[in-house]
């Protein structure tokens, strides 16, 4: 599918359910987002995780009990139809794929957008870098890791991270591009050997697709916002949403808002 130019096209395809895949390249230069969705009693737990592990789970906004508006990031969007694909957990197992989650809505639900890498891959591709997994028209490439998070019960569990492959020189470029994004991710947290840090095969990503990587270049490692959706399976809450990986919630901020946060 051709790229939506701004965000309230791709919630509009989301909704009408003709966009149901990743949203990377979608609304180019406006952030993107990681959702989670969980009751009000389950809330005040999961901010603290997120709080205790900040690279991979940078907040940006959270909901009233019972709105499904983001009113800082999107006041005109609404979380229960404008993401491409939902995932809904059932005692930590997935129970769902859908593309509404209307009629799965409660009046306790509380709403976290998180930071998402996409975010900054626009940066990137303005610096004339490649993005793979955009090139080849697919997801992102995200994997489990051996390092853990920091736990807040019940939520624990390890790191996930994306990965971009890039030559040497085009990897240090990265680096300092995504240090100025701390609020969706930041600097990488690895690169190099994925075996220092627990993954035995690039060619089958835990979540997302895999990727080419070419002669020469090196596999570099962002943290996930897909790592927060581990960490909700292991606390295994009767019911949880969140979003498909890859299928983001598109805001109506600019990226460049970002920079420095």
């Amino acid at each position: 599918m051709a790229s939506a130019k701004s965000p309230e096209d791709v919630r509009r395809l989301a909704r009408e359910g003709t966009l149901t895949g990743p949203t990377s390249g979608q609304a180019h230069g406006f952030t993107q987002a990681n959702l989670v969705i969980l009751p009000r009693e389950h809330a005040f737990p999961f901010l603290l995780f997120c709080q205790r592990n900040p690279r991979p789970c940078p907040v940006l906004e959270v909901t009233e009990p019972g709105d499904p508006v983001p009113r800082r990031y999107a006041p005109t969007a609404d979380l229960r139809t404008d993401l491409p694909c939902y995932r809904v957990w059932r005692n930590g197992e997935l129970a769902g794929e859908p593309t509404d989650i209307t009629d799965l809505w409660r009046d306790d639900f509380v709403s976290f957008l998180i930071g998402c890498s996409f975010t900054f891959e626009s940066a990137l591709l303005e610096a004339g870098l490649p993005v793979r997994h955009i090139e080849q028209d697919c997801n992102v490439p995200m994997y489990r890791t051996s390092i853990a998070c920091t736990p807040a019960p019940p939520f624990a569990g390890n790191l996930v991270v994306s990965m971009r492959p890039f030559l040497p020189a085009q990897a240090i470029q990265a680096i300092q591009i995504t240090s100025r994004f701390p609020a969706v991710h930041g600097a990488p947290v690895h690169f190099g050997d994925p075996a220092q840090i627990g993954i035995e095969d690039l060619g089958r990503p835990d979540f997302g697709d895999p990727v080419e990587i070419h002669p020469g270049e090196t596999p570099v490692f962002w943290a996930c916002g897909v790592t927060p959706q581990v960490a909700l399976m292991q606390a295994r809450l009767p019911l949880v949403i969140t979003h498909s990986p890859g299928c983001m919630f598109v805001t109506d901020r600019r990226d460049a808002e970002l920079a420095g946060i």
